[in-house]
C-alpha cells in the first residue's frame, strides 16, 4: 500500500483534500493519512472541520510515498508556521512524490522543496509566487505540471486531475479509467490543458469603444481582426486603440486576438472531425502551420493530440 499524506491548516479548501483523497480511495492500494500543526479539528475555509488525526508531532517523516500539500485562503498563515514547514520540508525529502494542489505551491516553496522548478498554481496566485519565489518557473496556463518528482496543480478542481494522474502513473490507465467512471469525470484534461479561458485571464474592458472591439472578436474569431480593422469597429484611432485596450484589458490588441483564436480552435478540435488545416482557416490562423505553432506556444501540445487527448477523456465521463 502506498502512503499518502494530506497537509492541512486553519482556512485550508476543502476540496483540495476531498477531491484527491476521493480519487485515492477509489483507486484503492493508497493509505490516506491527514497532518496538521496538531492534532484535531481544522476548519476549511468553507467552516466545516476536518479530525486531523495526527500533528506533526506525532507523524513520522519517513516512509511517505505521496505527501500532498494542500492550499487555502490560510495558506500565508501556515507559511509562517516555522514547526509546520520545517516538518514538510523533512516529509518532502524523503517522499517519493511531492504535490501541491492549488496554493500549497507556496508551502512547498516555503520549505525548501521547488527551487528551480517548474510549477503551476491557482491563477489568482501567480504574482504572489513569482514575487515571493523568483527562482521558480511559474506556468499557470496547464492544470497540473510535472518536475521530476514534483507535481503541481492549479486551483481547486484540478486537484482531482492531478489525482488522476498519479493513479495513472502508478497502476495504469485503466485503473485510472475505472476511477473516472466510478467519479463521473473525465479522464483525464491533460495537465496542458488550460487552467482558464479568455474571459478569466482578461479584465473586462470599462470603455464601450474597447468593448465593442471585445464583442466583434469573440463574435467571429476567424476575421482578420487587423489593428486597423479593430480601431475602426471601436471608432477610434489605433494608437488609442493599442494603448486603451492594454490598459483595460491587460493584453495588446493582438495577443488578445490570438487567445481568442486559441479558444476557438480548442472547441472546434473537441467538438468536431474537420481537418486541421480547415479549423485553421475557420478560426484565423490561416494555415495549419501557424496554427500548430501557436497551439504549441498556448497549450503545449500539437492541435492533433489535443484531440485525441480530448476525446479519450470523453469516453469515459
Amino acid at each position: 500500500m502506498r502512503r499518502v499524506v494530506f497537509v492541512i491548516f486553519d482556512g485550508f479548501e476543502l476540496l483540495d483534500l476531498a477531491g484527491p483523497s476521493s480519487v485515492m480511495a477509489h483507486a484503492d492500494g493508497y493509505t490516506s493519512e491527514v497532518v496538521a500543526s496538531a492534532a484535531g479539528p481544522v476548519r476549511s475555509s468553507s467552516g466545516i472541520a476536518v479530525d486531523a488525526v495526527f500533528g506533526i508531532g506525532g507523524l513520522a517523516c519517513d516512509g511517505i510515498d505521496t505527501l500532498v500539500v494542500v492550499g487555502g485562503g490560510g495558506v500565508d498563515a501556515a507559511c509562517h508556521d516555522t514547526e509546520l514547514v520545517a516538518w514538510i520540508a523533512a516529509a518532502g525529502a524523503s517522499a517519493r512524490r511531492v504535490t501541491s494542489v492549488c496554493s500549497g505551491v507556496l508551502l512547498l516553496a516555503a520549505a525548501g522543496l521547488l527551487t528551480g522548478r517548474r510549477v503551476t498554481t491557482h491563477w489568482g496566485r501567480e504574482q504572489q509566487v513569482r514575487l515571493r519565489h523568483p527562482d521558480l518557473v511559474v506556468d499557470c496556463d496547464p492544470i497540473f505540471i510535472r518536475d521530476g518528482r514534483v507535481w503541481t496543480s492549479a486551483g481547486v478542481s484540478a486537484g482531482m486531475d492531478l489525482a488522476l494522474a498519479l493513479v495513472e502513473d502508478d497502476q495504469g490507465r485503466a485503473v485510472a479509467h475505472t476511477v473516472a467512471r466510478e467519479l463521473v469525470l473525465f479522464l483525464r484534461r491533460p495537465g496542458t490543458q488550460s487552467q482558464f479561458s479568455v474571459p478569466l485571464w482578461s479584465a473586462q474592458p470599462s470603455s464601450d469603444s474597447i468593448r465593442t472591439v471585445v464583442d466583434a472578436v469573440h463574435a467571429d474569431p476567424g476575421a482578420p481582426h487587423s489593428i486597423a480593422d479593430l480601431a475602426a469597429r471601436g471608432g477610434v484611432s489605433t494608437r488609442h486603440l493599442q494603448r486603451r485596450f492594454t490598459a483595460e484589458v491587460g493584453v495588446p490588441p493582438a495577443t488578445y486576438v490570438e487567445r481568442v483564436r486559441i479558444e476557438a480552435a480548442r472547441r472546434a478540435l473537441a467538438e468536431n472531425d474537420e481537418p486541421v488545416e480547415t479549423v485553421a482557416r475557420r478560426c484565423g490562423f490561416g494555415t495549419a502551420e501557424t496554427l500548430r505553432r501557436s497551439f504549441h506556444r498556448h497549450v503545449g501540445v500539437a492541435p492533433s493530440d489535443y484531440r485525441d487527448r480530448f476525446r479519450s477523456t470523453k469516453e469515459y465521463a
